[in-house]
């Protein structure tokens, strides 16, 4: 009888298994885009396995193939007699897409011994979709001047108060869903404080909030958050994360670093609202501007 039992839980046990292998193995199928967009989409795939041996680098790149630029994908390969790159609206005939879903090590890109690692068998589809929908090539966003878009009709305008808001209460009236009330003040300015300082705001600048009635209440301690220290200390964060900054070398040893004028330089920019265009070519350009001041030199780091 218990063997009977086990033998019932047994099979169970492998049903279930099978079961849940068939929907793993649709689900990605099932989360494709309807659209594959190149920027999107493909083009990380192709920077992160592709570019380094077929991308701008003309010392790295091999048998003459370029894929970050469509007149090259296009083009007849040089070493390949007949065979192209990319075939819009086919990707059996591409050989990008038979060799990123090939299992032959010979044949298979990326190669092996690049040690860029194979894709994955989702974004071989995604791959597969793009070059089926017309592989069409965008431009990187940041040379695609913006386009102001038609802001989305709603029907509760009493919700509103700007532009935004249209977006988002068109998006619930889309899924059927109502906007929830307007929060109440003391929540109001603890979000706007963690977002703008990272801090809780002070017990002199609630009450100060909660006591006034005046219609512009908040805006008037959004400007006091913005002229606190802690503003630009907040923000300097997530700029010197990307810089890949870091006070103390950390895991090895921990020498003294001189770097931390320029982390101040970052957070005394911020709170001074220093126009983007000149932050960013202070620091990339700063000691090569006429009559460059020390600020901007420190700038450069």
């Amino acid at each position: 009888m218990l063997r009977h039992k086990y033998s019932i839980a047994v099979a169970l046990f492998v049903a279930i298994i099978l079961i849940a292998s068939c929907f793993s193995k649709s689900s990605p199928d099932a989360s494709l885009p309807d659209t594959v967009s190149y920027n999107f989409h493909i083009r990380p795939i192709f920077s992160d396995k592709c570019f380094k041996c077929h991308g701008p680098d003309a010392a790295q790149r091999q048998a003459g193939l370029r894929l970050d630029i469509p007149d090259s994908a296009f083009s007849p390969l040089k070493e390949t007699k007949g065979a192209f790159a990319l075939v819009a609206g086919k990707p059996e005939e591409s050989e990008v897409y038979k060799r990123i879903s090939s299992d032959d090590s010979t044949y298979q890109m990326p190669t092996p011994d690049s040690h860029l690692g194979s894709l994955s068998d989702y974004e071989v589809k995604l791959v597969r979709k793009w070059i089926k929908q017309g592989a069409i090539y965008e431009k990187h966003w940041a040379f695609i001047a913006p386009k102001k878009s038609t802001v989305p009709e709603i029907s509760n305008r009493k919700w509103v108060k700007n532009e935004i808001d249209h977006y988002i209460l068109s998006q619930l009236e889309r899924v059927g869903l109502p906007p929830n009330e307007e929060a109440d003040k003391e929540r109001l300015l603890k979000r706007a404080a963690f977002d703008i300082t990272g801090l809780p705001p002070s017990i002199e600048m609630m009450d100060a909030f909660l006591n006034d009635q005046s219609p512009n209440a908040y805006e008037k301690a959004v400007d006091q958050l913005f002229a606190l220290p802690q503003y630009g200390e907040k923000m300097a964060i997530h700029w010197m994360d990307l810089s890949r900054y870091s006070d103390s070398y950390g895991y090895q040893d921990d020498n003294i670093r001189t770097q931390w004028p320029w982390r101040d330089w970052v957070i005394h920019a911020f709170n001074k609202n220093l126009r983007y265009d000149q932050f960013l070519t202070w620091q990339i350009a700063g000691d090569m501007l006429p009559e460059a001041t020390k600020e901007q030199m420190l700038a450069t780091g």
